[in-house]
């Protein structure tokens, strides 16, 4: 286009006199000059804005910022974390193919992977993080085509190998893909440590004020898709008049087949309105993961010396199983623990009823105090096999530390505790 302007509508300023805020650009069509150019963006998306489907000015900036953050070449926003994880696989994995994943993952991850993508004929094969690497090898399939894992298990607070798991993906050829939602690119950056593609459910600490659902997929741009596993990638794509994403796109070859193909099929994308919330949410996001941090850290602490609890899980603690791993690859280990009361289940229940300044609701990583039963609750669905090899146990407690004062914070939990020995 030759007026960039034109494609942009009212709230647009140019760069030489940007907002202090990301402008909503709350638009779902842009207007070009001639039928020519619009026949050039649909041969080519990238080379300006065609529909809100695919892209938009305000969702664009936000997801530049992430991408800044994460330190990869580029980034796609989705409507949920589940939409990110989805497209993520989907854009390297086809019907025959598998992945491999640990099994300390999000619960609806678990269902994902083990019962829909399995309808689409992609299996997931899930592997003990503890085993050997020869072990792990053995779980590889010709067809096997990513690692997933998450940096901060959600909710078993264990923390991936991310050096690890990498160099195993790599030695097979495929990218490990990480999800870092817990940690957030403030506390760890998994592409220093071999990982190839990022995923995020934003609606957690990124924004932080539980206002907006959604997701992001970040690209380092460091993996060799030509390699000959990825033809999707390397192969004419017919729907758009041949192009090769590695040769046209070179290391945004990634990002860009999930944007022009998947988004465009799927239109997962999210509003404009959506990615200024999620904006303000990561202009105060260093600030407030330290805060979490430190008043998460305090309340473990104050968990493990409490004759109700049977054990607490917080890389944070001294002697908990990941506490070396979070030493290496954390400055910080999120405001996020989990616990075991003891009693099980019918106890853990009575603790949360009791709570009054934690929300019981389904949630996380909020500026709020809250707290879930996930036996019961998020990972409801699973076996009871899947929630041992989840690490979730009945009488498992997910509390997510808000940025009330700790002592506040202490106070509730311990209100709560007292209230088991009640009749």
């Amino acid at each position: 286009m030759k007026d960039e302007t034109k494609c942009l509508h009212a709230g647009y300023k140019p760069k030489n006199s940007e907002p202090r805020v990301v402008p909503i650009v709350q638009s779902t069509t842009y207007v070009y000059d001639s039928t020519e150019e619009v026949a050039a963006v649909f041969d080519d998306p990238t080379k300006s804005l065609i529909y809100s489907r695919f892209a938009n000015p305000t969702v664009m900036a936000v997801e530049d910022k992430i991408a800044a953050l994460e330190g990869g070449v580029g980034a796609m926003c989705t409507t949920s974390g589940q939409a990110a994880t989805m497209l993520a696989i989907l854009n390297i994995c086809s019907a025959g193919d598998s992945i491999i994943s640990t099994p300390e993952i999000y619960g609806g991850t678990i269902n994902l992977f083990s019962a829909t993508l399995k309808k689409l004929g992609i299996e997931c094969i899930f592997v003990n993080k503890h085993d050997s690497d020869e072990e792990i090898g053995k779980a590889f399939r010709e067809n096997t085509k990513a690692v997933f894992g998450e940096t901060i298990a959600n909710p078993a607070l264990t923390v991936l190998d991310i050096e690890r798991f990498a160099r195993i993906a790599h030695e097979h050829n495929v990218p490990l893909i990480v999800d870092n939602t817990f940690a957030t690119p403030v506390l760890c950056k998994p592409f220093e440590y071999g990982a190839d593609i990022i995923i995020h459910s934003t609606s957690k600490y990124m924004d932080g004020h539980a206002v907006q659902v959604g997701g992001v997929i970040v690209d380092s741009g460091k993996f060799d898709w030509t390699n000959g596993k990825f033809p999707e990638l390397t192969e004419p794509d017919e729907t758009y008049h041949g192009i090769s994403y590695t040769e046209t796109y070179g290391e945004k070859a990634y990002i860009i087949k999930a944007r022009m193909q998947l988004m465009r099929d799927f239109g997962a994308y999210p509003a404009a309105h959506s990615a200024f919330l999620l904006n303000l949410g990561l202009e105060t996001l260093a600030v407030r993961m330290e805060r979490y941090c430190n008043n998460a850290l305090t309340v473990a602490q104050y968990l493990k010396a409490s004759d109700k609890v049977e054990s607490v899980s917080y890389p944070g603690l001294e002697g908990d199983e990941s506490y070396a791993l979070a030493k290496k690859y954390l400055k910080g280990c999120s405001g996020v623990i989990s616990f075991i009361i003891k009693g099980g289940k019918e106890n853990a229940i009575k603790f949360m009823d009791a709570l009054e300044l934690a929300s019981n609701e389904v949630h996380v990583a909020d500026i709020r105090t809250c707290v879930l039963h996930p036996a019961s609750e998020t990972h409801r669905q699973l076996t009871d096999e899947q929630l041992r090899a989840a690490g979730i146990s009945a009488g498992m407690v997910r509390l997510s530390v808000g940025l009330e004062h700790v002592e506040d914070i202490i106070a509730d939990l311990e209100h709560a505790l007292s209230s088991i020995d009640r009749k």
